[in-house]
This record gives structure tokens, C-alpha cells and sequence, in this order.
């Protein structure tokens, strides 16, 4: 596939020029266009940057001429590569989804500030897939969280969107502050912001009381960007009460790319013995994983609106990644990363199929969706089969994220960790259970559900895109194992931080 080293600075100027075109145009029509356009540009290029990178090239753009550390720089290897293609992919199926949708959801009116904040936060999550530099990472997070926050408070339930909004800021700005103390304190301590050259000044000042706080402050932080238990609160309203295809977006794009940092600093920069060896992290990590993952899906149980089912399942699946990465092995670390991959699309098409009963229905309370497969039958059966992904069946991408995940506990010798995977999945057959139980065989409380049609066309087709991906994926595992593989490899080879010994900087 073609590639031009440009391609990385084009992946963040384009949704960034594109914006404000939307708002100049303020048409609802012409500012999907726009943001459509731009989104399948972006699509193609970080497909060939992935092409490019997946060939064991490393992508650098020195921004200005100005070559790093003193300069910015973007900075592309396989970990990124592949992600900025997953965020690039969800956000234009959410997009062409979001056409119908916000019609019901949000007024006309304001239609173009909804596609101008898609793109900025589009802007701000691949930007800090893209760079290089740590004071750039939180500039771009603050990008896509302020956009977030506004996309937010766009729900239909106005007064419950913007409560949701509101607590997302306050959480996420405290969340964004330690990140950007964190780096301040590693510019004391190396006196530069570019993550490489960070990584290579490390070793030089091991022990240093300065790097131990800027690693706390990073990872507190980190933590509540990715709702990670039990800093998740701002996460089931942000979930419920966002438009329908923000919910859909967030869900597979924002903790994702939080993850990311994670990994690329904790991996990259500190390095996993200086982090999961001297600092214990690990140790800290691993039970509020394996509390997060098996409370949070009993709490999914009770619960009867399915985003909020949903929700909560996120904050589950967030726990099994953590726990993959707190293995801190190559076999580890692969799990994580399929796992990032697989729940992404998986759980962007259970927020899409719900997204689509909204639309009919106006209602996600589970008790009022008895016998909706008769009325709306292929967005029940895309629910039922990102369900069953969810859960882990043999043939969905699911299993093959268990397997992985169950596999690396067992050779790291965690056999307890491995049955508490398998039985937070059990949690999972229950709320999925519930709400199949509900479409397929029980009678609605609502009026009027025979009338009901099933969703437009323009809504159904990104929802059975994301879900052939999903069980071509499951069916064919080795396409993501393998790029999991060979970006986890790159990630542990790469410049490993204070792995080195003092006074030996690669």
C-alpha cells in the first residue's frame, strides 16, 4: 500500500481543519459530509501507515524541521499503528450510524457543533496515538475530553446529560492534572518531554525521588482517565445519558486509547522492571483488576437499563486488560492488546444495536423490550451475537480474548486469576442472558411493539459491519494474535527505560 511519512501529521490535521468547516457550513447535511469525508480519509491513511509499520518499520515526523528532542516529534510503531486504525474504523462507523440518530436525539440546530466536537475529539484521541511526546499526550487528551464533555451533555435526557458531562469534567480534569504533574516531574528529573529520550535518561537518574512521584502522579491518573475500579464513577452516566452514538464512540475509542498511554509509558518509558520490578506496580494493579472485573459484572446483574448493563461491563473488561498487563510478560501483554482491539468493536456494536432500539423505541429499560426480535429482528440478532462475543463463545472474537487472557494467567502460574476470569464470564452469561431472555421470549409492558420497525438501513449497516469483523475475527483469531503479538514484542524490545542499568542509556 502506498505510504508517505506525512501521512502521520495528516491524520491529526484533517479532523482539526475539518471542524471548523463544520461550524462555517452550520448545516446538518454538508457537516456529516464533511466529517465523513474526512473520517474514510483517515481510514485509508492509518490503514497504510499500518501496512507500513506492520513490516517492522518505525514511523518518526520531525514537526518544523526541527529534529527531536528539541523538536516534537511523531512517533509510530506497532502498538499505535494498530489502534489509530481501530479508532479511525469505529469513529467512521459511528459516524455514518450518527446520521439517523441525532435526528431523535439532538436538535437540528445544533447538528454542526455535534460533528465539529466529533471531529475535535477525533483530533485529540489520534493525536496522542501519534505523538511522541509526553507534554503533547496530555494537550491531545485535553482536546478529546473537553470535546467529549460537550458531545456529553448533547443527550436527549438534557438535565441527566449534562449531571453526566459535569461529573466526567470534574473527574477527568482531576484525572488529566496528575497526568501533566507526572510529566512535569519527569522534565526535572531528565530535562526533556520526548517519550524516547525520556526512556534513554531514565537509567541516569534510577531511584531519584522525582521519577518515583511523577510515576505515582501518571499512574493515578491514568487510572481515572480509564475508569479503572474503583475510580469508574464518571463512566455508567457518561455511558447512559450521551447520544447514542457518542456512547457508541466513547465506549470503543476513549478508555482504549487511555490504555495506550498506559502501556507506553509504563512499557516504554519506565520500563516494565523499573515499574513492575522495583515500584511493585503490579502488586497494586493486579487486585483491583480482579475485583474490578468480577464486581463490576455482579453490579451489571441488577441493573435494567442496558446501557447501564453495558456500562458496567465496560469497567469489568477494563479490569481483565489490567490484569493482563500486570503479568508483565510478553504472553501478558498480547492478551491486553487483543483484548483492547476485540472489545472495541465488540462493545461499539452492542452501544450501536441499542442505539437502533432507542431509535424505535425511545426506551432502553429491559422490561419494556419484551418480544422486540419479531419487530426488530436484525438488531436483536447483532445484539445477540456481540453478546455472545462479550461472554466469550467459541467463534466470536470474545473467546479468542479469553483464551489469551486465560492462557497468559496459567503460564504466569495464576491459576486463581485464570478461575476468576472464568467466572466473571459466568456474571457475563447472566446480564446477557437476561436481556436475550427479554427480546426473544417475554411479552414488552409497552404499547403498540408490533407497529414498531426495524431500524433504518444507514443504522443497520455499521452495526453488521462491526459484527462480521467481530466473527471473522473469532473464526480467523490469528489476524489480531498476530498483530498483538508483534506490537507487544516491539513495545518490550523497545528502548526499555530503566530496565538499563545506570550510567548505560541505550
Amino acid at each position: 500500500m502506498f505510504f508517505n511519512n506525512h501521512f502521520s501529521v495528516l491524520l491529526v490535521v484533517l479532523p482539526l481543519m475539518a471542524a471548523p468547516i463544520c461550524v462555517i457550513l452550520r448545516s446538518s447535511k454538508a457537516s456529516w459530509l464533511v466529517a465523513l469525508i474526512s473520517n474514510l480519509v483517515i481510514v485509508l491513511l492509518s490503514l497504510s501507515l499500518l501496512s507500513h509499520v506492520i513490516n517492522g518499520n518505525v514511523v518518526r515526523y520531525e514537526l518544523g524541521g526541527w529534529a527531536a528532542p528539541t523538536g516534537i516529534e511523531y512517533y509510530i510503531d506497532g502498538i499505535n499503528a494498530i489502534l489509530i486504525s481501530v479508532v479511525s474504523i469505529i469513529s467512521l462507523a459511528t459516524l455514518v450510524y450518527s446520521k439517523q440518530s441525532i435526528r431523535k436525539e439532538i436538535a437540528q440546530p445544533r447538528h454542526y457543533l455535534f460533528y465539529a466536537g466529533w471531529l475535535l475529539c477525533l483530533t485529540g484521541l489520534l493525536g496522542i496515538l501519534i505523538t511522541g511526546d509526553a507534554f503533547n499526550v496530555f494537550v491531545f487528551l485535553e482536546i478529546s475530553s473537553l470535546s467529549m464533555y460537550m458531545l456529553i451533555a448533547l443527550g436527549r435526557e438534557r438535565r441527566q446529560a449534562l449531571v453526566a458531562a459535569f461529573r466526567y469534567l470534574i473527574l477527568g480534569s482531576i484525572g488529566a492534572s496528575f497526568i501533566l504533574l507526572g510529566i512535569g516531574f519527569l522534565y526535572a528529573a531528565t530535562g526533556t518531554l520526548n517519550m524516547s529520550d525520556i526512556a534513554e535518561r531514565l537509567p541516569l537518574v534510577n531511584g531519584s525521588r522525582t521519577v518515583i512521584v511523577g510515576f505515582s502522579f501518571i499512574t493515578i491518573g491514568l487510572l481515572i482517565k480509564t475508569a479503572m475500579f474503583p475510580v469508574f464513577s464518571w463512566l455508567p452516566n457518561a455511558y447512559q445519558f450521551a447520544p447514542s452514538a457518542v456512547s457508541s464512540f466513547l465506549a470503543g475509542t476513549a478508555t482504549k486509547v487511555s490504555l495506550y498511554i498506559f502501556l507506553r509509558f509504563f512499557y516504554h518509558v519506565f520500563g516494565t522492571d523499573y515499574s513492575f520490578g522495583n515500584l511493585l506496580l503490579g502488586n497494586i494493579l493486579l487486585p483491583l483488576a480482579v475485583v474490578g472485573f468480577f464486581v463490576m459484572s455482579v453490579v451489571a446483574v441488577f441493573q435494567t437499563d442496558i446501557r447501564r448493563v453495558l456500562a458496567y461491563s465496560s469497567i469489568a473488561q477494563i479490569g481483565y486488560i489490567f490484569a493482563a498487563i500486570s503479568m508483565a510478560t510478553e504472553q501478558g501483554l498480547t492478551a491486553g492488546i487483543i483484548h483492547i482491539i476485540n472489545h472495541a468493536f465488540i462493545k461499539t456494536a452492542l452501544f450501536i444495536s441499542v442505539g437502533c432500539i432507542l431509535y424505535r423505541y425511545g426506551t432502553a429499560n429491559i422490561n419494556q423490550l419484551g418480544g422486540i426480535m419479531k419487530s426488530m429482528p436484525w438488531t436483536c440478532a447483532a445484539f445477540i451475537i456481540a453478546g455472545l462475543s462479550l461472554i466469550g463463545v467459541p467463534l466470536t472474537a470474545g473467546f479468542v480474548s479469553k483464551w489469551y487472557l486465560i492462557s497468559a494467567a496459567i503460564d504466569s502460574g495464576w491459576w486463581l486469576i485464570a478461575a476468576m476470569i472464568l467466572m466473571s464470564s459466568l456474571m457475563a452469561i447472566i446480564y446477557i442472558g437476561r436481556i436475550v431472555e427479554v427480546f426473544c421470549f417475554k411479552n414488552s409492558e409497552a404499547e403498540g411493539v408490533a407497529k414498531v420497525k426495524e431500524a433504518p438501513f444507514s443504522m443497520l449497516l455499521p452495526l453488521w459491519f462491526l459484527i462480521i469483523v467481530s466473527v471473522y475475527t473469532g473464526i480467523n483469531g490469528d489476524v489480531v494474535v498476530d498483530l498483538a503479538k508483534f506490537s507487544a514484542t516491539q513495545l518490550l524490545d523497545n528502548l526499555p527505560g530503566l530496565n538499563n542499568p545506570v550510567g548505560n542509556p541505550l
